[in-house]
């Protein structure tokens, strides 16, 4: 049976058959296919001479009716800032209703009862919808870092006649009905340039060929068989054992290569609209609730304007530290930055604000419009055609490195301290009693803590430090004259210390391997490194790994995952200890050349 038949079966279902020209009206296929496809579905015991579905036809709507539903809603959402930092987006208000309970709702309208909840992100706020619709949670807990193909694999065990929803599409009418003849993927009429899919002549879903674009946009939504769920199932087990599974999407796993079918089913894109943005949410409901954002009040209160003039609300990369979103006020663009998980713990946001106060006019930091010493939130002035430092690229990491040197040379004095062997500490601290995830590490800590006097008696200033001196804290970009300018961002950790911290922060960020290492220290000093400095600066490298990686585990904590980046900052604690220590022992003689 093709998908003209079944839908033409779908709707003798829903209405008793008048004529061949209103069932093509209502079918939306042409006279002569509903003429073709009668006549078939007649010889193939569907329908009798009457045009009335058979017993045979009613035991098939039968065996593919709807059973149940699994709803996408453990990730957080973070292309709709401000907004995910004070709510799940699966709670967004859209003409006065939760995307999620219109979803349930519209669900149970079709019969579908039996309804699969997977959370992760704000977990909580969607415990109520158990009492309230009935609904079963399955929690994701590493939501943070896998994609939506990682949830669906969790459910994967409830497939079988089942809708596959994501919490943020809002449908003007109802997408479920209470008999699905076949698998479909739901597409919009709109084309989107991130679509990879296009539908064939039989109107079948099919990868679009030589990796171009689809012509339909992707919506997220799909209804399959059990034979279907069963395929999906497998193809979800092999690509979660993938090393790139925890990026993708379910979708990826949509198509069987042996063959399986999944037709298009497409609708127009005011009936779906897809929700990831502030900006579509204002496009589709400019009274919801949701744009009432305490981030958006404090900006307008910053900038001096109403919330009406900000726009163009874009989300930038997530740091590892806080989120940022960049806007429009006026014509100007501007960056928004909202601290994340766990910030009050690490950071002093007075201590920063004091800082930023010192370097305000000293030419090496970014425009900062706004800072609240209280909550951390930042407004800079956005730096347009700038970009941040490769650190492959040793002719722009020099450059950079002389921007960093200068800024020592003004031996600033500030009120804050950042105490490396403190820190470690602190941040161990901060785990709550649990244990290091390496099985080595207090021999490590021991290692790394044995530096200390050789570190200590080598440190011949303490000034003003950036500590978080990575290569994607420096912007270049060209001003008025077309110069190049560097500016050094991002401030909140700074405090005083020996400055050559700063080369070790570098490269344990830029993960740079031991002659990477040395060619950056050599740039510093212009070729001319005392043996024991550098000595001091590898032991530098062994502090700041065992640091981070012990700030690492406290996100994880929090259920922020970093990677290969964490373990990476482990490593170079123990390699570099190593590496120092055989220095330290032969006196500190370095060979370098």
């Amino acid at each position: 049976m093709n998908i003209q038949e079944f839908d033409i079966m779908n709707t003798l279902l829903q209405r008793p058959f008048v004529t061949q020209r209103l069932l093509a009206e209502d079918c939306g296929h042409s006279l002569g296919t509903v003429n073709r496809c009668l006549k078939e579905l007649i010889r193939q015991g569907f329908l009798d001479s009457d045009m009335q579905l058979t017993e045979k036809a009613h035991r098939d709507f039968s065996q593919k009716a709807p059973k149940n539903a699994v709803i996408l809603a453990a990730g957080p959402g973070i292309r709709m800032i401000p907004i995910n930092t004070e709510v799940s987006k699966a709670f967004l208000e859209v003409h006065g209703e939760r995307l999620i309970e219109r979803t349930i709702r519209q669900l149970q309208e079709a019969g579908v009862y039996e309804i699969y909840v997977v959370v992760g992100y704000r977990k909580e706020q969607f415990e109520y919808l158990i009492d309230e619709y009935g609904v079963r949670l399955i929690v994701n807990p590493q939501y943070a870092v896998k994609n939506n193909l990682y949830s669906l694999k969790l459910a994967a065990g409830c497939l079988s006649n089942t809708y596959i929803v994501p919490c943020d599409l809002w449908c003007e009418t109802n997408p479920f009905r209470r008999y699905e003849p076949y698998s479909w993927y739901m597409v919009s009429d709109r084309a989107d340039a991130n679509s990879m899919v296009r539908i064939n002549r039989k109107g079948e879903l099919v990868p679009a060929e030589g990796g171009r674009h689809g012509k339909n946009a992707m919506l997220g939504i799909a209804y399959l068989l059990k034979d279907d769920a069963r395929g999906l199932q497998k193809r979800l087990s092999e690509l979660c054992r993938l090393p790139q599974g925890q990026s993708l999407f379910w979708e990826a796993a949509l198509f069987d290569p042996s063959g399986g079918t999944v037709y298009a089913r497409r609708v127009s894109s005011s009936q779906a609209v897809e929700i990831n943005t502030y900006e579509q949410l204002r496009a589709l409901d400019p009274q919801s609730r949701q744009l009432k954002s305490d981030t958006l009040d404090r900006i307008a209160e910053a900038l001096h304007v109403s919330t009406g003039d900000i726009a163009a609300i874009t989300v930038l990369k997530k740091g590892m530290t806080n989120r940022s979103f960049l806007f429009s006020c006026r014509k100007t663009r501007y960056i928004m930055r909202i601290p994340g998980e766990g910030t009050d713990q690490l950071i002093d946001r007075r201590a920063e604000a004091a800082v930023c106060r010192l370097i305000k006019d000293k030419g090496i930091c970014e425009e900062i419009v706004y800072l609240d010493p209280d909550s951390g939130c930042k407004i800079t002035r956005f730096i347009e055609g700038a970009h941040t430092c490769d650190p492959a690229n040793r002719e722009e990491t020099a450059r950079c490195i002389r921007k960093l040197r200068e800024f020592h040379v003004m031996a600033l004095q500030a009120e804050p301290e950042f105490d490396l062997f403190g820190r470690l500490e602190f941040y161990e601290s901060l785990w709550g009693g649990r244990p290091s995830a390496y099985r080595d590490y207090q021999k490590t800590k021991r290692q790394v803590l044995s530096l200390r006097p050789f570190i200590e008696s080598r440190v011949s200033e303490r000034v003003l430090t950036h500590i978080d001196a990575v290569p994607d804290n420096f912007l270049l970009f060209p001003n008025e004259q077309g110069d190049e300018e560097i500016r050094l961002i991002d401030w909140e950790y700074a405090g005083m210390q020996d400055p050559h911290v700063d080369l070790a922060m570098f490269c344990i960020y830029a993960m740079y391997e031991r002659d990477a290492v040395d060619w950056l220290i050599d740039e510093y000093f212009s070729g001319a490194c005392p043996p024991d400095t550098r000595t001091k600066i590898y032991c530098y490298i062994a502090v700041c790994g065992l640091l981070w990686s012990n700030w690492c585990e406290y996100k994880r904590c929090l259920g922020v995952e970093f990677g290969e980046y964490s373990l990476r900052q482990y490593r170079y604690a123990k390699e570099y200890y190593r590496i120092a220590r055989e220095k330290i022992d032969t006196g500190g003689i370095d060979c370098h050349v």
